[in-house]
């Protein structure tokens, strides 16, 4: 059984960081295309990075490209994503999400498995 479980939101202030956790249970993280997502109120789910599966690619959302960045652990089977230089547009919750049969983590948001979700606010 698939399961995704998100961790290390909070309050931070503009410029500051935060690494949130995605532990993962049921596949290995190689298998799958994994990534992140976000969703402001009032506003679309959007993809903010990811990485496909079986050696595929790693994407950044032009908005995240140079203070996000998306690794993983395969010894704790965990995926995670370190933000810097936060900025108050950066507020949402986070989700994590994977799927098994998308070769390019790119092509969609409609994952298969996810997470619950995590608050992250920027602000002063």
């Amino acid at each position: 059984q698939v399961q995704l479980v998100e961790s290390g939101g909070g309050l931070v202030q503009p410029g500051g960081s935060l690494r949130l956790s995605c532990a993962v249970s049921g596949f290995t993280l190689d298998d799958y295309s994994i990534g992140w997502f976000r969703q402001a109120p009032g506003k679309e789910r959007e993809r903010v990075s990811c990485i496909s599966s079986r050696g595929g690619g790693t994407y950044y959302a032009d908005s995240v490209k140079g203070r996000f960045t998306i690794s993983r652990d395969y010894a704790k089977n965990t995926l995670y994503l370190q933000m810097n230089s936060l900025k108050p547009e950066d507020t949402a919750v986070y989700y994590c999400a994977t799927d098994e049969y998308l070769a390019s983590c790119w092509a969609t948001v409609d994952y298969d498995f996810w997470g619950q979700g995590t608050q992250v606010t920027v602000s002063s």
